[in-house]
């Protein structure tokens, strides 16, 4: 049976949009996984959620959810619960994997406990923000907040006189911010598609900080696949993303980051439960290279949609 047939008529909702500051790209990716589900056949209603969660759910008239929500009330868990509570079956991972992803800390102390190596980090929250000292590790280091994607509100900080203005900055996104060892060396992702590790890409950017602007602005940043890298170093990262995500419990599509230090260590820095699908974006650079188009990628997302995952 071809993918078209198998989705034709098919009713699709592609929750999309939200309120969080990566708004503006979960529109994008929405759009085109809107447009990539049309061409299999489905029928397609596209939902920009604001107000009223668990309305838009109940109400959206479909069979399944593709969630294309990045960020707050998008990756965290939310809508997935909002949808579990409708029985409106939904791609990506569950409510509980979603969660611990979205937190940078929980989602590195889980892929620890699989074995999978980390940068030491300290964690500030609530009254600890106020004055707080930079920790024992030193500089250079990365002050970030715990739960928000798109690299919003991160600082990479080389001395004690950016501490207190990058602590400030992580601080308006979120109240609790993490503040971890500089890795350096570069920095790869790899992909995961329904169990299968996809291969990994090298993450280049030309500013030398993979920052909002260098994700989001075509030409910003080179991406390489294959990595022109050790095979171990890539196979050790491979390994590194069955293990975290299994321990995670990460379904669907899903993408994880790494440092490789100039000796080949490896350090998982955090897992993307809703991969962006723009032009720019990542997951389907993976999947290309993979023998995916991206309507396949669209099909294979849809083809894990359900519940109490």
């Amino acid at each position: 049976m071809s993918e078209r047939s198998m989705f034709a008529g098919r009713k699709v909702g592609v929750f999309m949009g939200g309120v969080s500051a990566e708004r503006e790209v979960s529109l994008r990716t929405g759009a085109a996984a809107a447009a990539a589900l049309r061409r299999l056949g489905c029928d397609v209603r596209e939902i920009d959620v604001r107000e009223d969660w668990l309305g838009a759910v109940g109400g959206a008239g479909v069979d399944a959810a593709f969630l294309a929500l990045h960020g707050r009330f998008g990756e965290d868990g939310c809508i997935q619960a909002a949808c579990e509570l409708a029985r409106l079956p939904y791609t990506g991972s569950g409510v509980a994997a979603s969660a611990v992803a979205m937190s940078k800390l929980l989602g590195k102390r889980v892929a620890a406990s699989a074995g999978v190596p980390c940068a030491p980090d300290a964690v500030y929250e609530g009254a600890d923000l106020q004055g707080a000292k930079p920790p024992e590790f030193g500089f250079p280091l990365v002050v970030k907040p715990d739960r928000e994607g798109s690299t919003v509100g991160i600082t990479i900080v080389r001395g004690p006189d950016r501490w207190e203005a990058a602590m400030a900055e992580a601080a308006k996104h979120d109240s609790r911010v993490l503040a971890e060892r500089f890795i350096p060396g570069r920095e790869i992702t790899v992909g995961i598609l329904n169990g299968k590790v996809l291969p990994a890409i090298e993450i280049v950017p030309k500013s030398g900080f993979y920052d909002y602007r260098s994700k989001y602005t075509p030409g910003s940043t080179e991406y390489v696949i294959p990595v022109p890298m050790d095979r171990d170093v890539l196979l050790r990262a491979a390994e590194y993303t069955r293990r975290a995500a299994m321990a995670m419990g990460l379904r669907g599509a899903a993408r994880l980051d790494y440092r490789i230090d100039p000796a080949g260590s490896v350090f998982f820095l955090e897992a993307n439960t809703i991969p962006g699908m723009t032009e720019t974006s990542l997951l389907p650079k993976a999947a290309k290279f993979d023998g995916l188009s991206f309507d396949d990628l669209v099909a294979a997302i849809l083809s894990d949609a359900g519940l109490g995952k």
